[in-house]
């Protein structure tokens, strides 16, 4: 598994403004954008982008997922905080 599948299977099964993978062999980070974590909680948003990926997870092609997750809003005042 690589950064460009996640990125892919992400952008496929949920509606996300933006996404940015990194990572190589089993350990990633996942930045998302979307509208639908406006008021979700915490948890709430890890579920969800932990869901599509709970296969690649299971068997171990994931074995380490950092996620950060932002509404658009959220994402346009930190995105200059991070070196992107």
């Amino acid at each position: 598994m690589d950064s460009s599948e996640i990125k892919n299977l992400l952008t496929q099964t949920l509606s996300l403004d933006e996404v940015i993978v990194s990572g190589e062999g089993s350990h990633f980070e996942v930045i998302a954008v979307g509208s639908l974590f406006d008021g979700m909680s915490r948890v709430k948003k890890q579920q969800t982008i932990y869901a599509p990926l709970m296969a690649h997870i299971s068997s171990n092609a994931i074995h380490a997922l950092t996620i950060k997750t932002y509404s658009p809003q959220e994402w346009a005042r930190d995105k200059k905080l991070l070196s992107l």
